[in-house]
């Protein structure tokens, strides 16, 4: 991740784009220690894992705090597992502009209460976003509760370890895809930045929806990988790839993870009529440079972007991603989505350990049984 070096304590704003993230320089907009979002003492209690205070990996401190009491248009959830994700890393850090005591953005499990009635108690569900981890109480924990709109039904009987995978991950991944580039079997993705976890979910989700797809990486040495994952084929990533691909001027979408260092040589790839989604910055944060679209865009394309904050606001409503069906397809073996590694509750150091290390080589999870 590109970091501004202002300060040893970067701000990164609460943008989470499957695993990348947009970082700030001015550190006194950081909070000083994590926010503290408790219920009333006297109540049920849970174990949870809290942040005692910014900084390594021993500011993971497993406590018994009070259960969160059922609310009007909310849901709580008896927690059976979550992904971990990088978001978390940088909230136990102080790197983030919010951070609840409890992190973690996601979850699966099954509804405890839901007064609205909204979801049927003991059903299964997913939950991500909607301010977990940062404003209010994240998944680190037996139950959690989160807004009504940020939780979809997901029953299935794959094991809660491949659940607990798909959330976030490939809510991002289906809504950039088939939401933003409206993609169609048989037609041609350019993937930047293939390799990251959010970049393998995408792509192997785009194979499996029938999409020729042309991935990228940095090194050869990981583009066998990229090719077993189904891509047609791999190409070095570069900043002028548009210059040295035969596919040039005819693809049908990009999905840049890459960033404002390709996105313009990106939309250069496209037909008339195709489409770039921006939904990363691996190639770093420096902004475009001297940009005039009505000089620099071709006529006839298009460009947007999509962040995983906005699950759960108007319009993004978290049912909209067909989390179930794609619980099917990981069930039919049509779609590949196992973790790469499995953690325990009491292991959550060890999680973030292997995260920090850059060890993770694909999406992480977290089992409370």
């Amino acid at each position: 991740m590109g970091q501004l070096a202002h300060s040893s304590r970067s701000l990164i704003i609460a943008i989470d784009l499957g695993g990348q993230y947009v970082a700030a320089a001015d550190p006194h907009q950081l909070p000083t220690a994590p926010a503290v979002v408790r219920e009333h003492s006297g109540g049920p209690t849970m174990r949870a894992i809290v942040l005692e205070k910014f900084g390594g990996l021993d500011s993971l401190v497993y406590t018994e705090i009070p259960k969160p009491l059922p609310k009007d248009g909310e849901v709580v959830i008896a927690v059976e597992g979550f992904g971990i994700n990088h978001a978390e890393l940088h909230m136990r850090r102080g790197e983030w502009a919010e951070a609840a005591e409890v992190s973690g953005i996601e979850c699966v499990g099954f509804v405890d209460s839901c007064p609205g009635g909204e979801f049927p108690v003991g059903a299964k569900v997913a939950a991500l976003m909607g301010g977990l981890g940062r404003s209010i109480n994240g998944s680190y924990a037996e139950y959690t509760r989160v807004r009504a709109a940020n939780v979809a039904l997901i029953e299935s009987d794959l094991p809660w370890s491949d659940l607990a995978a798909l959330p976030e991950t490939y809510a991002v991944a289906w809504t950039c895809l088939f939401r933003n580039l409206g993609l169609k079997s048989g037609q041609t993705l350019v993937l930047r930045g293939a390799t990251s976890s959010f970049g393998q979910a995408a792509l192997k989700m785009a194979v499996a929806a029938g999409v020729r797809v042309i991935a990228t990486a940095r090194r050869r040495d990981r583009f066998p990988m990229l090719e077993q994952l189904g891509a047609s084929q791999v190409e070095l990533e570069r900043p002028d790839l548009a210059a040295h691909i035969a596919e040039a001027k005819s693809v049908d979408a990009v999905l840049d993870l890459v960033g404002n260092s390709t996105i313009l040589d990106s939309l250069d790839l496209l037909r008339r009529g195709g489409t770039a989604c921006l939904a990363g910055w691996l190639g770093g944060l420096d902004p475009i440079g001297d940009f005039n679209p009505l000089l620099r865009m071709a006529s006839g394309v298009n460009w947007n972007f999509f962040g995983s904050f906005v699950f759960g606001t108007p319009g993004f409503p978290l049912s909209d991603v067909p989390l179930q069906d794609i619980a099917r397809q990981v069930a039919d073996g049509e779609l590949d989505a196992k973790p790469s590694h499995i953690f325990s509750f009491d292991q959550i150091r060890e999680a973030h350990r292997v995260m920090e290390a850059g060890e993770a080589g694909g999406k992480m999870v977290v089992v409370m049984q």
